[in-house]
């Protein structure tokens, strides 16, 4: 709705200073008691069935009681509220539920303040700092738990049948458990849906990252609707292939070259490391499958004499290297490297680095989902040259491509 012109001069005719607006007992705090209290009135008067110094309603034994007082946390501060009573008890309010203490603007704040890694001393300076309310650690951990229902529903909830491309990584977080802080997995798909936009699947968490518990999780992703493919984009994790292809036996498991490359260098002296992964690189960004596995020999015939773990390691790698040598240039710059999951990655531990150590699995969770959720905000628009990359696959798997 708009405030008419009018309105807003009366009220701001002796505006001079904005302290007048903003500070204690300013216009912003008493339009927030005003609005509120006219609205339980106007509820009260519904409940009833007739107005303010009206006759009652023929029939009616109740009226009006009085009012209470009732305190109110708010973005402006306290709010101090009257609340109109009736005889018989059976007036509740919906604006303002009975034992209800917060604005739900204050609520929001909460949440948005804890999904960026804040702990409950850091809310509480930050609300006291900023609007002069003091909320307590039971407040904070009653608004926050309440968001663990909502993860339980996301992380349930039906898939897509199909999701062309899938990107798989874990994030270690610091958890504390059984007195001890100890170092955790937290598994994280991200699919990419038949429109082109990024879509989290899961998250799950275990002791550590392995290709058994990867395959527990691609399980239930097929439990919950997902049934197939196209391509899964990975890092080197032995066995995360196989656990893959065990599920979604036709999708097509890409190997992330950054990772791959990355962990050749970890072999090569300093003073060599630019000129092999420049060779490396000749190997991976070839035209044809046949010039990189020529690349490939012309690598080792160089550098198996001082490096020879690099040109075996890609060897036994090889399956799960070759197939972005079947599409374009274009496609292949979304599928050669985890990049997509990583910068998901990359945001959520900038968001929550406040929170080096999370007291349990659940508050990982939470925080984790609240984070998510101001992430995919961005997540809007379809990936760059995704109609291409559609086309592409419409011929590449057609016996799978969706007809509608």
């Amino acid at each position: 709705m708009t405030i008419r012109k009018e309105i807003l001069d009366e009220l701001l005719k002796d505006y001079a200073d904005p302290k007048d607006i903003l500070a204690e007992g300013g216009l912003l705090k008493q339009l927030t008691k005003a609005v509120i209290e006219r609205c339980l009135e106007t509820e009260l008067e519904q409940h009833l069935g007739y107005a303010k110094y009206a006759p009652k309603a023929e029939g009616s034994s109740n009226a009006r009681n009085g009012k209470s007082r009732k305190l109110l946390q708010s973005e402006q501060g306290p709010v101090e509220i009257s609340v109109p009573r009736d005889r018989e008890g059976s007036f509740e309010p919906q604006l303002v539920r009975k034992h209800q203490s917060r604005l739900e603007g204050l609520e929001q704040k909460i949440l948005t303040l804890y999904a960026h890694g804040q702990t409950t001393r850091d809310i509480q300076a930050q609300l006291q700092e900023m609007y002069g309310v003091e909320v307590s650690p039971t407040l904070i951990a009653n608004v926050t738990d309440a968001v663990i229902d909502e993860v339980h529903q996301w992380q349930t909830r039906p898939l897509d049948a199909l999701y062309p491309i899938v990107y798989v990584d874990c994030l270690v977080v610091k958890v504390r458990e059984s007195q001890r802080v100890i170092n955790k997995a937290l598994y994280l798909v991200l699919g990419i849906t038949m429109q082109g936009q990024k879509d989290l699947l899961g998250m799950w968490i275990s002791q550590t990252e392995g290709a058994k518990f990867w395959l527990s999780v691609f399980t239930e992703l097929h439990n919950r609707g997902l049934k197939d493919i196209f391509i899964a984009c990975v890092d080197g994790l032995t066995g995360l292939p196989e656990a893959i292809e065990t599920v979604f036996p036709r999708t097509q498991v890409q190997l992330c070259m950054v990772h791959l490359v990355r962990n050749s260098l970890r072999f090569v002296a300093y003073k060599h490391s630019r000129e092999v992964a420049a060779d490396l690189r000749a190997i991976y960004t070839a035209s044809t499958q046949m010039e990189a596995e020529f690349n490939l020999e012309l690598f080792a015939e160089k550098w198996d004499q001082q490096y020879p773990t690099i040109s075996a390691s890609w060897r036994a790698h090889w399956t799960n290297v070759i197939p972005l040598f079947a599409f374009p240039e274009d496609i292949r710059k979304i599928i050669y490297t985890t990049n997509a999951i990583e910068s998901l990655n990359m945001t959520l531990r900038k968001m929550t680095r406040n929170r080096r150590i999370f007291p349990s699995d659940e508050s990982v969770f939470k925080i984790m989902y609240l984070a998510v959720q101001t992430v995919s905000k961005k997540w809007t628009m379809p990936l760059r040259d995704w109609k291409a990359a559609l086309n592409r696959f419409a011929i590449e798997f057609a016996d799978r491509f969706p007809t509608n």
